[in-house]
């Protein structure tokens, strides 16, 4: 198995840099351009028109990776199905705001019953499932084998919902700079192969294949970015990251791995709730958070590496955790 997930990560790695030289010149004469907010930092100007969907060529490496390798674990197909199906929604919010010029995509409501529908299938399975089921692990309580997990009961559904829809939307608040989704999201695949390896959960085949795919997109969407993967990829990613903590049993995690998508969010509602109650004033220079760093004079670089950095810790914390 340490092979074929070597060969995963390669493999994946293999398909995204040689998908992204072919599909980035058609995606600029498809004129699949980012558009870019005129209130946010003025140096983002001049990333108008780059090419916006890439996400398209993480899920596809990702897709012909796993498919490969499909009968080594039949783990791998609840994740894919998440990453997919959220792909999926972030694919039609992209094509909405490009190709049919709404520049709010998928209404909020129309956006949420989809990431519905999508969680509601994968919690379904979990419920029924012998194979993972829905025990989850507390951290820092002796380890996935000896450690305690606890069974939420009727509060599982719940919590389900809050803790993947959060995720996704996490890491689409945090795709915000140059290769910082991109950067983050690769530490967190790190993380989960690495323990997937270690306890035999039987995933790291498709993890290592979401490191694979991000690192050979980091190439070309590392500052300045060639290409930007949109909600297509962003979605997709952040499904990954909440499917693959709950293949694991180890959801609970997901705030420490992931505390960067938790940052972003909670800028953004402490953003809106001052907002409205203060009558107009802003807690932060702007949100997400890593626009305020921006608008303090901290460059592109410097943000992404920071948070890159805090990740690698948080995920270093998590595994002491385990």
């Amino acid at each position: 198995m340490q092979i074929k997930m070597i060969f995963s990560i390669l493999i994946s790695f293999g398909i995204s840099v040689v998908l992204c030289p072919i599909l980035i010149p058609f995606l600029k004469r498809l004129k699949f351009g980012q558009n870019v907010r005129e209130e946010g930092p003025k140096g983002h100007l001049k990333k108008m028109g780059t090419p916006t969907m890439g996400g398209l060529i993480i899920i596809f490496s990702v897709l012909i990776t796993s498919l490969l390798f499909i009968k080594e674990s039949n783990k791998i197909i609840p994740v894919l199905f998440v990453t997919l199906g959220f792909g999926l929604i972030g694919f039609l919010d992209d094509y909405i705001k490009i190709i049919m010029k709404r520049s709010m995509g998928l209404s909020p409501i129309q956006k949420l019953i989809l990431q519905i529908i999508v969680t509601t299938v994968f919690g379904y399975y979990l419920i029924n499932s012998s194979v993972v089921g829905t025990k989850m692990l507390i951290p820092f309580t002796g380890g996935i084998d000896d450690g305690k997990y606890v069974e939420l009961g009727i509060l599982f559904i719940p919590f389900l919902f809050f803790s993947i829809i959060g995720t996704v939307n996490g890491a689409n608040f945090t795709d915000g700079l140059d290769g910082l989704v991109t950067g983050v999201t690769i530490i967190i695949g790190v993380f989960f192969t690495v323990v997937s390896y270690m306890t035999g959960s039987g995933i790291e085949i498709v993890t290592g294949s979401v490191v694979g795919s991000l690192l050979g997109f980091l190439l070309f969407n590392v500052y300045p970015a060639r290409v930007f993967m949109g909600d297509t990829g962003s979605l997709a990613l952040g499904g990954f990251v909440a499917a693959t903590a709950y293949m694991m049993n180890i959801p609970f995690f997901i705030v420490i791995i992931a505390f960067i998508y938790l940052l972003e969010v909670i800028s953004v509602i402490i953003q809106v709730m001052y907002f409205k109650l203060s009558n107009g004033k802003r807690f932060f220079k702007m949100a997400p958070i890593h626009h305020h760093f921006e608008l303090c004079g901290w460059s592109e670089t410097r943000v992404v590496t920071v948070f890159s950095v805090i990740t690698a810790v948080m995920c270093l914390i998590a595994y002491m955790a385990l």
